[in-house]
């Protein structure tokens, strides 16, 4: 009966290492894996492109932003009785130093440098502040205010 019992115990033990070993090299984290990349860990592609809607990624020119990188922006306190505020939506460091298309995710058309998205920016008390894009100064007819 002892034997047995080393045998049972010998089998769920390889059958475990077995399944630890194939997970190692053939689980989603595994460099055998179709469609890993090394900085697949932090989420960037290659191209460093993302959607417009995602986190960490600039609105204006769709680029990921790396950890303590921040878009410029301006906005505006809150109205009376309002429970989000007016934001205007420069972009970051990629898009207004650099040469890269600058885009409202609205309406696709293309920004030039003096050019904004505006949007609504809802703050939550113990979480993230929730940015949403209405569009751009073109799109939203805030040009005409402007000037």
């Amino acid at each position: 009966m002892g034997d047995y019992i080393q045998v049972l115990v010998l089998i769920i033990i390889g059958i475990i290492l077995f399944w630890f070993g194939y997970s190692l090299f053939f689980g989603p984290r595994s460099p055998f894996y179709p469609g890993w990349y090394p900085w697949s860990k932090w989420g960037k592609k290659p191209d460093g492109k993302g959607s417009p809607g995602d986190p960490q990624v600039c609105p204006v020119c769709s680029m990921r932003l790396d950890k303590g990188d921040l878009v410029k922006s301006l906005a505006f306190p809150y109205a009376s009785g309002a429970k989000d505020r007016l934001m205007y939506i420069r972009g970051c460091f990629t898009c207004l130093e650099k040469d890269v298309p600058r885009r409202c995710p609205v309406c696709g058309l293309e920004l030039s440098m003096e050019d904004y998205l505006v949007a609504r920016i809802f703050d939550r008390p113990h979480n993230r502040s929730h940015v949403h894009v209405l569009g751009c100064n073109h799109c939203k007819n805030m040009g005409k205010l402007m000037k």
